[in-house]
């Protein structure tokens, strides 16, 4: 017994050790949340108490905008450092390995600085059952768990988009849902870190992306929920630009609209389903918070969470993410790190998720001697007033861009035309200033703001792997 009590204090002194020389992490990233959520809107029906919770440890970016409005662009340049244009990763098929074959991921930053880097969920793009995962980023990694399917589409849309395009109390079991078990996985190696290195831990949580499927006890937490503010006739005052790219999106919102007709309240119930998977997302964030806080590494551990983008669930007759307008990009963002800034801070600076990669090395004392088209945030966090001179810019598709400052989002289509929205009077984006003499004094600065050395070549689609047999 003495032998078994000295090897265990041993393991607590190494752990101490190990706990005072590098900072943990615990790497929280989310799908589909946009900025409709009381974390940002402290009016919205939509609680998010955990989020809150979460905030009031480190510093909140209110005005944080994701690299990219698509799953696959935006996770690759925000775990790289490295922006679409740089890479030429525009798509959800583009083959990012391809593009980046010797690029160090951020995982792969921590592994080379001796940390021991473990994930689950949804942490690069799922498409093709996977496809797109990068094996060398971890060490130990449990993959997403495919969607769990009612027999039948729950929302009686047989004909309305794919089995995806579903939204409903399902399953009755919360431990049935792909977000549970991943987050069990980040719970046990929160309770269980490794004894000789610090923790790089990735928790992926993939709601409330779609299908809008949350387990009923959140359906039944919800309060009386408003469907989003539109405008009639939103897209009379659009570019060439704009028209071009949205074309083919227009299929959810006009489906969404015929399928209300027919059955009435089909709509309501679309978006109280989202805001449902809303809180189921908030709830598994708040066990991953609880289990830290009982973890062995609860007082020497980094926070950090964001979304890969927005959803529009309605707004400007869009539903779905792929666009440049505001609900497509503008994402929670919150970093938490013990001894850096004030605890529940509140930073109003735009800015994108280009400055991850580099803060979370920054923070870490990890050195890259590698080009990033970031910049790290670490000044932010210590003074979140402090002067920062880097533009918050989002791409969609090739030389589409849009640049957002605290007063105006400016948008450029790869045929040059634009959109210019004042958010200071219209925080919708219902008017588009781009032609009105008036704006040609601030389109003239945007413009100068909104500049890329480089215009990559989009990469090839990655196939689809073949089945094996």
């Amino acid at each position: 017994m003495k032998r078994i009590a000295a090897l265990t204090l041993c393991l607590l002194a190494r752990l101490a050790e190990v706990e005072a020389a590098k900072p943990n992490v615990l790497f929280i990233v989310i799908d589909d949340m946009n900025d409709w959520i009381s974390l940002l809107d402290p009016k919205s029906p939509i609680k998010t108490p955990n989020l809150e919770r979460l905030a009031k440890r480190g510093t909140l970016f209110t005005k944080a905008y994701c690299i990219s409005a698509a799953c696959n662009p935006s996770r690759v340049a925000t775990l790289t450092g490295l922006r679409p244009s740089t890479s030429g990763v525009y798509g959800n098929k583009s083959d990012w390995r391809k593009a980046l074959p010797k690029r160090q991921t951020l995982m792969q930053q921590f592994q080379l600085a001796g940390y021991a880097v473990r994930g689950a969920g949804k942490i690069f793009h799922h498409h093709f059952n996977g496809a797109f995962h990068d094996d060398a980023s971890f060490d130990d990694f449990l993959s997403m768990a495919p969607q769990n399917m009612p027999p039948k589409k729950l929302n009686q849309a047989p004909k309305y988009g794919s089995r995806n395009t579903d939204w409903g109390a399902w399953p009755s079991d919360e431990k049935n849902t792909i977000d549970f078990r991943t987050t069990e996985y980040c719970i046990r190696s929160l309770k269980n870190p490794p004894i000789d290195k610090p923790l790089f831990l990735a928790c992926g949580i993939f709601k409330p992306h779609s299908p809008f499927f949350a387990p009923p006890k959140y359906h039944a937490k919800l309060p009386e929920i408003p469907n989003p503010t539109r405008l009639d006739s939103d897209w009379s005052d659009l570019p060439t630009g704009a028209l071009k790219l949205m074309q083919n999106k227009k299929w959810f919102w006009n489906g969404m609209s015929a399928l209300d007709k027919r059955i009435p309240g089909s709509y309501d119930d679309f978006v109280r389903a989202y805001a449902a998977c809303c809180l189921f997302a908030d709830a598994q964030v708040g066990r991953l918070l609880d289990a830290l806080d009982h973890s062995p590494i609860a007082k020497n551990t980094i926070i950090v969470f964001w979304s890969d983008h927005g959803f529009h669930l309605g707004e400007k007759d869009h539903i779905e993410k792929f666009a440049l307008w505001e609900k497509a990009n503008h994402v929670p963002f919150i970093i938490s790190a013990p001894g850096v800034g004030t605890p529940g801070s509140r930073c109003e600076i735009p800015v994108d998720l280009t400055v991850l990669y580099p803060t979370l090395l920054h923070l870490c004392g990890i050195k890259d001697q590698s080009y990033c088209d970031g910049n790290s945030a670490l000044p932010l966090l210590k003074n979140p007033k402090a002067k920062w001179d880097h533009p918050a810019i989002s791409t969609y598709g090739r030389n589409n861009h849009t640049l957002r400052t605290q007063r105006w989002r400016y948008i450029r289509y790869s045929d040059g035309t634009e959109e210019l929205y004042d958010h200071q009077n219209d925080p919708d984006e219902w008017t588009n200033l781009a032609r009105r003499e008036s704006a040609q004094t601030h389109l003239a600065k945007l413009r100068d703001r909104l500049k890329f050395s480089q215009d990559a070549e989009p990469v090839s689609d990655l196939r689809k792997p073949k089945a094996r047999r």
